[in-house]
């Protein structure tokens, strides 16, 4: 199938199941807060190149998992009972995207998370929507991930560590937040390694 074109002030997504074997759904449109909200209540997300126009992606299959199914390995669990790292929560959404977009990963060339996005969830983070989860050790941030929250579902957007654990840390225990508010899945959009 080939992907809808949006114009830049139209938002009106075609339906999930128009997307391709790619999971690409559309292309163009806008990032604006009230965008990103209908794509992501559609279980739609962009993910795109800086230079490239915004490119909505709704993959089938999905990765996603059920906080209640959370499972920790005994190592975890041994990192999380030295008090190694101490866990907020939106206390500093700004670094943990800039750290999320400035770390380098295995197999990658820079980074999707370009100036247009960080803005994009820094307004989302400002209306309420967007949420950072923080991993400190000696009052510096070493760890941390960063999504969106609508409804029951969080949409983990991505994540970074400076230090060995600190963002399985500090994704464990935003998974016990998660939990402990009633919310049932989290949705890692694709798998990754």
């Amino acid at each position: 199938m080939i992907p809808a074109f949006l114009p830049n002030d139209n938002n009106d997504f075609p339906s999930p199941e128009q997307a391709n074997e790619f999971g690409i759904l559309a292309i163009g449109s806008n990032l604006h807060v009230d965008t990103l909200l209908k794509a992501y209540r559609m279980g739609t997300f962009p993910w795109f190149n800086d230079d490239d126009p915004i490119v909505w992606h709704h993959p089938d299959p999905r990765f996603v998992l059920f906080p209640e199914k959370l499972s920790v390995s005994h190592s975890m669990r041994n990192v999380i009972n030295k008090n190694q790292y101490r866990f907020t929560v939106d206390k500093d959404f700004g670094a943990v995207i800039k750290n999320c977009r400035a770390i380098k990963r295995r197999d990658e060339e820079g980074t999707w998370i370009s100036d247009k996005i960080e803005d994009a969830y820094t307004q989302l983070f400002e209306k309420g929507f967007a949420h950072s989860a923080e991993a400190w050790h000696n009052n510096k941030l070493v760890g941390g991930l960063y999504g969106v929250l609508l409804g029951k579902v969080f949409f983990g957007e991505s994540m970074f560590a400076h230090e060995n654990n600190a963002s399985k840390f500090a994704f464990i225990k935003m998974v016990e937040v998660l939990q402990n508010n009633g919310i049932e899945l989290i949705d890692c959009q694709i798998f990754t390694k």
